[in-house]
């Protein structure tokens, strides 16, 4: 049963390792929540500082601990290069609601590669067995009230 809704934004990246020896890197990033996977855009020529401002969605259910961000390179004459990955765990934000953005190390190969900026916002699903009675329960549109 879904939880809520994680709204990612993903601000930008800086210091990543340049895949591309004769220009500018093309990056993009792949959000992985358990089995659903967003993409960003391809920030086109942008190097090892690219920057999106994008915002993606996810629903969150139960047993949901991390978000993965894959950061590629996008090359047209062959296969897209892995950048480095960021491992967000989400237990804050789960508990909180609101992270704003903040900066992640990106690995590759257990080193260091650069950063990512992450901003993180969780909007929890009302329980459908939560159906807001007060005290004063309600039974067929009858209250029932205390006796003295």
């Amino acid at each position: 049963m879904p939880l809520g809704t994680l709204e990612v934004l993903l601000v930008s990246a800086k210091g990543l390792e340049n895949t591309d020896f004769l220009s500018n890197m093309d990056p993009y990033a792949v959000l992985t929540c358990r089995t659903q996977e967003k993409k960003s855009s391809v920030a086109s020529g942008k190097g090892t500082n690219p920057e999106w401002n994008e915002t993606f969605l996810f629903t969150v259910s139960d047993g949901v601990v991390e978000l993965k961000i894959k950061l590629m390179d996008k090359d047209n004459l062959s296969g897209d290069d892995f950048v480095g990955e960021a491992t967000i765990p989400l237990g804050s934000v789960l508990a909180e609601g609101n992270i704003p953005p903040t900066t992640y190390n990106v690995v590759k190969n257990e080193n260091y590669c650069g950063e990512i900026k992450v901003g993180l916002v969780f909007n929890p699903h009302q329980q459908s067995r939560d159906r807001g009675f007060s005290e004063e329960e309600t039974f067929g549109g009858w209250k029932q009230s205390a006796m003295d």
